[in-house]
């Protein structure tokens, strides 16, 4: 008697594994004209999600929101990420002008006004952006980022981003808020953008111009700044991520789309997409 013995070829069909996701959305643009930071895209993660076999999942990877043009203005919002039936809200804009506007992990931070706000239902973890407190003369506000407030702009201090999470502590945080912006006649610094991809606000070693988020964070991006009697642009926010792993006792998917980047390490196999595309288990 041969004692029995379950195998799986990788690739073919077997139990369908529970897995675990990060649904990063894109980061929001960065506002100009005494604009603020970006807001994160939103972030979202949990375990032990039931997928079904033989059947695509989309995964859609949200774009980035644009910075404010040159002359000034407001950003625009970062692009929601789905996979399967979980949606992650796109980052808040970066206010330049105007108030910014409320998002997925961090509100974008405005000229003036009231701190906007993340989007706690479409959000999962994230945090207010900062904002401008009523002057021409102030250091302008960053965005909120998945684990903390952006900072307030005052007449001394730009407000830097809010920080990001640090998914499972593996050293790689996503989902931080863009940095504030100063001007050469004015407050002659930056915010610094939120660990997780925010980009800094306009300084003189950027030509004012905001920095974007980093690419497949969900970053937001740096407000612009002011040079020489002009109103620099705000940076992009940051694409965002989705993310898939499971115990490498189970076999690969039968099917991808979107050339996802794989490994398997540490106990896991995991799915990394930069770009939209679909997963069969």
């Amino acid at each position: 008697m041969f004692a029995s013995k379950n195998f799986f070829l990788a690739g073919g069909v077997g139990p369908t594994p529970n897995v675990e996701y990060l649904v990063v959305a894109g980061g929001g643009g960065g506002g100009s004209a005494f604009g603020g930071g970006g807001g994160a895209g939103g972030y979202k993660t949990a375990t032990g999600f039931a997928v079904a076999s033989g059947t695509a999942i989309t995964v859609t990877v949200g774009a980035f929101g644009a910075g404010a043009p040159d002359g000034g203005g407001n950003g625009t919002k970062g692009s929601d990420s789905v996979f399967s039936t979980i949606t992650s809200e796109g980052g808040g804009l970066g206010g330049g002008g105007a108030a910014g506007g409320n998002g997925g992990s961090g509100g974008g931070a405005g000229s003036f006004g009231g701190a906007p706000t993340f989007t706690a239902a479409t959000g999962s973890a994230g945090s207010s952006g900062g904002q401008n407190t009523g002057s021409a003369n102030y250091g302008t506000g960053g965005g909120g980022g998945a684990g903390a407030v952006g900072a307030t702009g005052t007449t001394t201090v730009v407000g830097a981003g809010g920080v990001g999470l640090d998914w499972n502590s593996l050293g790689t945080f996503y989902a931080g808020g863009g940095g504030g912006a100063g001007g050469d006649a004015f407050i002659p610094a930056s915010g610094a953008g939120g660990n997780g991809g925010g980009g800094k606000g306009g300084d003189a070693a950027v030509g004012y111009v905001g920095v974007a988020g980093g690419a497949n964070t969900g970053g937001g991006g740096g407000a612009g700044g002011y040079l020489s009697g002009a109103w620099k642009a705000g940076g992009n926010g940051g694409k965002g991520v989705v993310i898939i792993r499971y115990a490498d006792t189970y076999p690969a998917a039968t099917a991808t789309t979107g050339s996802p980047t794989i490994t398997v390490s540490g106990g896991y196999r995991t799915y990394k997409f930069n770009d939209t595309g679909s997963i069969t288990f």
